[in-house]
């Protein structure tokens, strides 16, 4: 979790620090359906390396936006879910998706 210290004055840029990157916006917009395994996100979220996914993970986990979860079975099972901190991000990613779809629209026409 960022520090006072390190926190941007601006709010957008504190937004921007904790969800700017491509993988961290595409693990969130998958997150929002169900929990998910992480080789489930990692053959959804194409293109991503297993270390770039690791990292987006433990920093979003660390940042308070998901949550993981490890079940005591053989072999261990883990899942990764929003936290409460991550659900109030969903007005975000739905005006993200309408925006998207507006643009997507105007440019095919």
């Amino acid at each position: 979790m960022m520090t006072k210290e390190e926190m941007p004055a601006c709010p957008v840029a504190t937004t921007v620090q904790l969800i700017g990157s491509k993988w961290k916006l595409l693990i969130l917009r998958n997150l929002r359906m169900r929990p998910w395994r992480f080789n489930e996100l990692r053959r959804d979220l194409e293109g991503v390396s297993q270390k770039v996914l690791t990292d987006s993970l433990r920093a979003m986990e660390d940042d308070g936006i998901i949550t993981r979860t490890v079940y005591p079975e053989v072999p261990p099972r883990v899942e990764y879910a929003l936290s409460p901190l991550g659900k109030s991000m969903e007005p975000i990613l739905d005006a993200m998706e309408q925006w998207g779809s507006a643009y997507q629209k105007m440019m095919n026409e």
